[in-house]
């Protein structure tokens, strides 16, 4: 007698796609943990993993290393497609030398991430002058990407250590900031209390031809209370004495540009991203500025990894009430919901209300554990144990 037929195990298809956990885990370290936690519950599911970022740090390596679903696979693609890494020495945010990479893409499109040339990691805490901080390295990294042919540039901002409105870019592309007697500016956003006139070489921002797009991880104005300097600049370690000249040196920026050049920077949404980088782009090199999660999701290509997907897990170090405004795991909630798929989150900390969660698409959130000491220092194996309890919950 014939015994009756086995059922197949099943096999759920989960995305795994975290953005990092901010000073503790990269992106990759967090999917890698989560794809250990996955297969010690559920050793049968087919995994599609890459890391994700939404426009801060990390966005190369998750355009470099996602394609392929590891890092590995992700360099042979990215390779194989006519993508390279350019490896370049260009100014860090207090003018020392730094290494920084650009990817080139097919199509003759280069992805710059500033916070390579102008990030806070950068600058040890105790090193920090956010009066001086330039992005000077961040025009040196457009120039080598357009000296290298590349048609498009796309600059994701994010994790900056700076607050100068762009303006060292600027100035490392030849355009001059020149206060009223004709001198250049010193670096950094205290030297924008001195700007006066901005002066284009051959009255040209870019060569002929070359478009540059802003991805940014924010929609904060540029100046007042949500804007850059008030915001964001005490945590690149401005005192209240300091955030008070920068904001006065961004004001007196918007003045100058638009006198000079016609451009209103504060109107423009995502202009107070990475120190009012955004502006920066936007008013000298005419850039365009879109969310920088969507556009690396229309890069990898999420929506045909979404579909027929069972789960998607991800995670953050902080859910808390600026998660629904625009950041990783709200964009790939938005994405999910068109395909029905439900998303999972992890993070470090979860402060985001039931209710909240579920008005932003999320099917369940889980924090790693209550003390914070211990979830740092042992964070990878927390996120894996983690990962295991909630796969195991869901199947």
């Amino acid at each position: 007698m014939k015994s009756p037929p086995q059922t197949p195990a099943r096999q759920p298809r989960i995305l795994v796609c975290p953005d990092s956990f901010k000073g503790t885990l990269s992106a990759t370290q967090v999917a890698e943990a989560m794809v250990r936690g996955i297969r010690r519950s559920l050793p049968q599911a087919r995994l599609i993993v890459f890391p994700m970022a939404d426009g801060g740090e990390g966005s190369i390596d998750a355009l470099y290393a996602g394609a392929g679903g590891s890092a590995q696979k992700g360099r042979d693609l990215a390779r194989s497609a006519g993508g390279r890494r350019i490896r370049l020495t260009v100014h860090g945010p207090l003018g020392k030398p730094v290494r920084a990479t650009l990817l080139l893409l097919p199509g003759k499109t280069a992805v710059i991430e500033m916070a390579q040339a102008a990030g806070l990691l950068l600058v040890p805490p105790k090193q920090r002058k956010p009066l001086a901080a330039s992005t000077y390295g961040v025009g040196q990294m457009i120039l080598a990407a357009v000296n290298r042919g590349a048609k498009k540039v796309i600059v994701f901002t994010g994790g900056s250590a700076t607050t100068d409105g762009g303006a060292g870019m600027a100035q490392a592309m030849g355009i001059r900031l020149l206060d009223e007697s004709g001198k250049t500016i010193p670096p950094g956003g205290a030297g924008l209390l001195k700007l006066a006139h901005i002066d284009f070489p051959g009255n040209r921002r870019l060569p002929h031809g070359v478009t540059v797009v802003g991805a940014t991880d924010v929609r904060n104005p540029l100046l007042g209370r949500n804007g850059s300097a008030r915001n964001f600049a005490p945590q690149k370690g401005a005192s209240p004495r300091e955030v008070a000249i920068l904001e006065k040196g961004l004001t007196n920026l918007v003045r100058v540009v638009r006198k000079d050049l016609g451009v209103d920077m504060n109107r423009v949404p995502g202009a107070g991203s990475a120190g009012g980088t955004g502006a920066g782009l936007v008013a000298f090199l005419e850039a365009v500025l879109v969310p920088g999660a969507p556009l690396v999701f229309d890069i990898l290509g999420l929506d045909r990894r979404l579909a027929g997907a069972s789960l998607v897990l991800t995670g953050e170090g902080n859910l808390d009430r600026q998660t629904p405004m625009g950041k990783l795991v709200a964009q790939i909630c938005q994405r999910a919901r068109q395909y029905q798929v439900p998303v999972i989150a992890i993070a470090g900390r979860v402060k985001l209300s039931k209710a909240a969660q579920k008005k932003m698409g999320l099917a369940g959130a889980y924090q790693l554990a209550n003390d914070s000491s211990k979830s740092l220092k042992y964070a990878g194996k927390y996120l894996e144990k983690k990962t295991a309890e909630v796969v195991s919950e869901r199947f």
